[in-house]
């Protein structure tokens, strides 16, 4: 009974193994099946999706990605790779995949041509990526490279394994800490100024929208600020309509608005009276707001700039 009881787990246990092994072979990213035993293919070591945020400046930015030579012993000679920038794999991800991916408009290899070493089976590739800082953070980039030809003829390129991809996010172009200068009116009473020096944060909500404590100097309300694409020239330069919403951060419910006209100390007027908006060029908003009271709807006015 005893040897039975073996046997049945020994046959238990290949079964499981063939099936864990049927499952490996489907998957489209293993190419070491039976059939191939023995042959040589040119891959590139990470073919799955990778991420690299970027900030939105003008920097360049490296990235660096591994090839491989799979075969069952490493060659015996060197073996040369020749890669390119490759668009056309963006499109074919984003048909096998359903998604809305962009080719990175600027991508260039520092290293087009690598050497798998004899007697390995691996090299490092080089690259980067510049521009960010003229691209729509609400936009999704990738930069794809792909492996063009290989030295040795007895090699061949792996076509699900030939392209590497990398995703390019970038970072919300709005999002830092900014200088604050400006008031609150509470109707009936002095004009109350923001302590000078003041420097608040402006945190990310999402590609276009940004988030900030502070209603002039009261800090018991946020304020929302979305920059759309709506153009308005400014004293010259062109700007941007911003949509600056005070909420209430315990509920994130809107407790106000904006002023549809310029609207605060008659004192203090500014050279400009548009308001609402944002000056890319000065890294700039300019906001009038109000928040509702019983006791007369209180009056911000405020101009950021980025530090």
């Amino acid at each position: 009974m005893k040897n039975m009881k073996n046997k049945i787990i020994v046959i238990i246990t290949f079964l499981a193994g063939l099936v864990l092994l049927n499952s490996c072979l489907k998957d489209d990213a293993d190419y070491w099946k039976d059939d191939v035993k023995g042959k040589m293919y040119a891959t590139v070591l990470t073919p799955t999706l990778q991420a690299l945020s970027l900030s939105p400046t003008t920097d360049t930015v490296p990235f660096s990605f591994m090839v491989n030579i799979a075969t069952d012993n490493p060659p015996s000679s060197s073996v040369t790779l020749t890669l390119a920038v490759d668009t056309n794999a963006v499109h074919a991800y984003n048909a096998r995949k359903n998604t809305a991916y962009k080719p990175f408009p600027t991508v260039e290899l520092t290293t087009p041509t690598v050497t798998v070493a004899a007697g390995t089976r691996t090299a490092m590739v080089h690259g980067k990526v510049w521009g960010a800082d003229k691209l729509n953070a609400c936009d999704n980039f990738i930069a794809a490279i792909t492996i063009k030809k290989v030295s040795d003829g007895n090699i061949t390129i792996a076509e699900n394994m030939k392209s590497y991809l990398l995703s390019l996010p970038i970072s919300n172009p709005y999002a830092g800490d900014y200088d604050v200068v400006g008031y609150r009116i509470r109707p009936g009473n002095p004009t109350e100024p923001i302590a000078p020096g003041q420097i608040e944060a402006l945190n990310t909500v999402d590609c276009k929208t940004v988030r900030k404590n502070g209603f002039g100097n009261y800090f018991s309300f946020d304020v929302v600020i979305e920059i759309t694409t709506d153009p308005v020239v400014v004293d010259g330069a062109n700007c941007f309509k911003v949509i600056a919403t005070p909420i209430d951060p315990a509920t994130g419910a809107s407790v106000g608005g904006m002023w549809a006209t310029w609207t605060g100390d008659p004192t203090l007027t500014p050279p400009n009276l548009e308001i609402n908006y944002y000056n890319p060029a000065t890294q700039t908003f300019v906001l009038n707001c109000f928040y509702v009271s019983a006791a007369g709807n209180r009056i911000m006015y405020e101009v950021l700039t980025r530090k």
